[in-house]
């Protein structure tokens, strides 16, 4: 490829914290106001993310990505193919369970065992709902397989809850994990994502998502095109909230879906395109359907443009690259 280097900058958001930006930016719960016996409620627009706070969705590239974090990278030589923004410290949401579920897997704790939700599994950070009821009974495995393909909130806590320890020392094994391998913009508060705490940049999870594909476990389940569990006398039908992986078109080996309104809709994977293993980080995109649209030019990209090995140059934004906008 005969594309020109791009240089990144790094820069440090350093006028406001990110929960100043979002307490001054945050739009206003609705109001509801009468006139003439008359009650209209008004809404104003959801709370944008951290990446949109930022300005980051101001940079430009040559693919006109609408995630405003890319980074795509060679599995095998480790040579990036593109970036943009990828130092960039945000909200990771769900894509938190991509480590929670290593560490469960890793742990090697029998996959049998039941695990109720309790009252300690439900949301309170976002409030979002869950068909796993508290009371639900389910094996250590059916809750990974939710956590992983369905993206399960509850799951996903009671896998960390349950951990030998507790949940503190299993966010403390998430962090050290993430250190080990070299994740050193990476930090965890809880399992599932739920919290705006929890933060990476596109260049760490690239490392997790190469890692994590080493373990056949996560393979399988976050692949997994449906699932069903027997919960009391109903049997509950899950789909995979990555569309991608029906698609005949792409040979996925690993992935995660991702969102709350702090980080935007996001998406990682591992898949082989054009004869290549490729590792594929969105964070930041304004739609749902936009961060696979995303995966789809990039897979375009890839196969109309032949590469020899280790002597590309990486398609690059020419905006800067902040280190960090969330802290």
């Amino acid at each position: 490829m005969a594309f020109a280097p791009a240089h990144a900058v790094m820069t440090k958001h350093k006028s406001a914290s990110a929960k100043q930006i979002v307490k001054k930016h945050a739009a206003p719960k609705a109001k509801v106001v009468a006139r003439n016996t008359r009650v209209r409620a008004v809404f104003v627009p959801s709370q944008p993310s951290y990446g949109q706070l930022a300005g980051l969705h101001g940079a430009h590239d040559a693919l006109d990505l609408k995630s405003s974090v890319a980074f795509v990278m060679d599995q095998d030589t480790k040579e990036v193919l593109f970036r943009k923004n990828e130092l960039a410290v945000l909200p990771i949401a769900s894509i938190t369970k991509l480590m929670t579920g290593l560490l469960i897997s890793e742990a090697r704790l029998p996959m049998d065992e039941i695990i109720a939700i309790t009252q300690a599994d439900v949301d309170t950070e976002k409030g979002s709902s869950s068909r796993l009821s508290v009371g639900t009974e389910l094996s250590r495995g059916e809750l990974l397989h939710l956590a992983l393909m369905a993206s399960e909130n509850r799951a996903a806590h009671a896998l960390g809850r349950s951990y030998p320890g507790g949940l503190p020392l299993f966010v403390n094994l998430m962090n050290s994990k993430a250190k080990s391998l070299g994740m050193l913009d990476t930090s965890y508060s809880e399992p599932t994502g739920l919290s705006s705490k929890n933060q990476s940049s596109a260049r760490d999870l690239a490392t997790l998502v190469s890692f994590a594909h080493g373990d056949p476990t996560l393979r399988e389940l976050s692949t997994s095109t449906g699932y069903q569990v027997a919960v009391g006398r109903r049997t509950l039908q899950y789909n995979n909230t990555n569309r991608l992986v029906k698609n005949p078109e792409w040979d996925i080996g690993l992935q995660k879906t991702g969102y709350i309104s702090e980080a935007g809709q996001c998406l990682v994977m591992q898949a082989k395109v054009a004869g290549r293993k490729l590792i594929m980080v969105f964070l930041d995109s304004a739609g749902k359907l936009s961060r696979i649209a995303d995966a789809e030019r990039v897979r375009r990209w890839v196969e109309s443009t032949p590469v020899s090995v280790g002597k590309s140059t990486p398609l690059a934004s020419n905006e800067l690259h902040q280190k960090t906008i969330a802290n």
